[in-house]
């Protein structure tokens, strides 16, 4: 389950394109090229700062490739919020053991919803909740008393996830790119194709603490609500320890989700047209 080789990446050649992700999910420029050559996209970006994300856009294809652009402020700028010991770019993905393509195509055929995912991921590795090997979850090691910062991206098809790390809080401060009002969450809610940056203090005592994510969903809809997991290991922690697990919201919780996304409140509103960001209030 580590990678989709070869097979994939020659199926994509002539059809992945640059995709900069808004709230509106609108792609700027979409561009084919052919096996063997290399291309370039030159784009501006204006009035953002924080994570966005780049991927497939040839129907279910974006589940396939994809990864994250960071875009930092300017030389001599500093972040609105203290500066992190280190960052840690956090993808969260989806996993089937077929072919997507004719996963897709199946449930078009038949008229029904495509049959969802067998997995999430973090960082591509659905963790050891999973039928896998220790080698198919993703660890960050962080040390004691300092402040880290993850920036997220949720890369799922249609799929709202929680997220969250066993006994530490997170500090919201920026959201597609654009940076919001600080508020202290023990999850939050990402939608699909949405980025966020949290701050994470490394407050609690030594040991190895599993980051979770799992689907939201509240109408009767079917969807893969099994939960992928994460370490966030202390350093000098073994890996014997048993990892703590974090309580996420219930998978029908709407009224988190409600709670969550009022507190989403851009820092400078004079940049919201700009951004094409709306605090949902």
């Amino acid at each position: 389950m580590a990678g989709l080789g070869s097979y994939i990446m020659l199926l994509l050649l002539g059809i992945l394109c640059l995709l900069i992700t808004s709230p509106a999910e609108a792609a700027t420029r979409k561009n084919q090229f052919d096996s063997g050559s290399s291309y370039t996209n030159d784009f501006n970006v204006t009035g953002q700062r924080g994570i966005l994300w780049w991927h497939a856009h040839i129907p279910w294809l974006r589940a396939t490739v994809y990864d994250d652009l960071v875009i930092m402020p300017k030389p001599g700028t500093p972040f609105p919020f203290p500066k992190p010991a280190k960052e840690f770019e956090t993808l969260l993905g989806e996993w089937w053991n077929s072919d997507v393509e004719k996963v897709e195509n199946q449930g078009n055929t038949i008229g029904l919803l495509p049959d969802m995912s067998d997995a999430h991921a973090i960082n591509g590795k659905p963790g050891p909740l999973f039928p896998c090997s220790e080698k198919h979850t993703f660890a960050m090691e962080v040390e004691q008393g300092k402040t880290y910062l993850l920036r997220i991206i949720n890369a799922a098809l249609n799929d709202e996830l929680f997220f969250a790390i066993a006994g530490h809080n997170l500090t919201v401060v920026e959201v597609d790119a654009v940076y919001t009002k600080p508020f202290t969450t023990q999850a939050i809610l990402i939608a699909p194709g949405q980025t966020t940056n949290v701050l994470v203090q490394t407050n609690q005592a030594p040991n190895r603490y599993f980051i979770a994510t799992r689907a939201f969903m509240d109408a009767p809809i079917p969807v893969d609500n099994k939960t992928a997991t994460a370490i966030l290991q202390y350093k000098g922690i073994p890996n014997t320890v048993l990892p703590v697990l974090p309580q996420l919201p219930a998978s029908n919780d709407s009224a988190f989700a409600l709670s969550y996304n009022k507190k989403l409140l851009a820092m400078f509103p004079s940049k919201l047209i700009e951004t094409s960001f709306t605090p949902l209030v």
